[in-house]
């Protein structure tokens, strides 16, 4: 009787110990994999982590609420020389906020430029503006923000639903853009071949491989622009951005460091 009750004992030490262990082993390995596999995270990171975000609400009507991050010697909001200011808009579900939150804008700032998210009128913080109901307003509205925000020349990233407000000023005003990054924006359709091989601006088109409307749809129309290129990124929806930050920022970051 006693036999039975040590080896009972045992058997009940020896399952306890393999539970704490396939409790535990897990928890070991994801710590690992976060701390050695992916040292560009850790950059990343330490560049978030000593950047400076400041928000503000640009002057004039109207009114624009904005964020921008600026890390390390470019604290002031001054990009370095030679590299062109950054302007996000954003798609219809999402906000300035995005940027920050994904970390693109203190990735930028990192990287010595500038870079600034708007909230688009009545989305955010941002007031609507009656002027937005026409391209021709839209085009105003975006001259505005440059004006407002003292940025000359930048690289306009544009995803989705902001494409209502930056493809009419990629075609009325392309050589106020150093740059343009349309992400599987809306409303290509709106113009013909003949208008887009009229615009000199070098353009990074970019989508997600998982994207079988907008994407593709919006590259149509898009790969009549002279100075383009096309990057697709895998394994990534709509939202590419959302969906691999990594592969986004890098095909990002690759063509800013190309612009002159």
């Amino acid at each position: 009787m006693l036999l039975a009750r040590s080896r009972l004992g045992l058997l009940l030490l020896g399952a306890l110990l393999t539970f704490l262990l396939y409790l535990l082993l897990p928890a070991a390995q994801h710590e690992q994999r976060l701390a050695g596999s992916r040292p560009d995270e850790g950059k990343q990171g330490r560049q978030a982590a000593n950047a400076t975000a400041r928000t503000g609400m640009a002057a004039g009507e109207p009114p624009v609420f904005y964020r921008e991050v600026s890390a390390g010697p470019q604290a002031s909001g001054a990009a370095s020389p030679g590299r062109p200011a950054v302007l996000f808009l954003h798609g219809q579900a999402f906000t300035s906020k995005t940027w920050e939150a994904l970390g693109t804008l203190a990735l930028l700032a990192g990287e010595g430029y500038r870079a600034v998210a708007i909230d688009l009128p009545g989305y955010g913080d941002s007031p609507p503006a009656e002027m937005t109901a026409t391209a021709q307003g839209r085009v105003a509205f975006l001259d505005h923000v440059l004006q407002e925000l003292g940025m000359r020349r930048p690289v306009l990233v544009s995803p989705s639903m902001s494409g209502r407000f930056a493809l009419p000023f990629l075609l009325a005003r392309g050589d106020r853009l150093a740059g343009f990054v349309p992400v599987a924006p809306v409303g290509t359709k709106d113009y013909a071949a003949e208008q887009y091989r009229r615009v000199q601006t070098p353009t990074l088109i970019l989508y997600g491989d998982r994207d079988a409307s907008l994407g593709p749809q919006s590259l149509q129309s898009l790969r009549h622009l002279p100075g383009h290129r096309v990057a697709v990124v895998p394994d990534a929806g709509h939202a590419c951005y959302l969906d691999k930050p990594e592969d986004f920022h890098r095909a990002l970051l690759g063509f800013l460091c190309q612009l002159k």
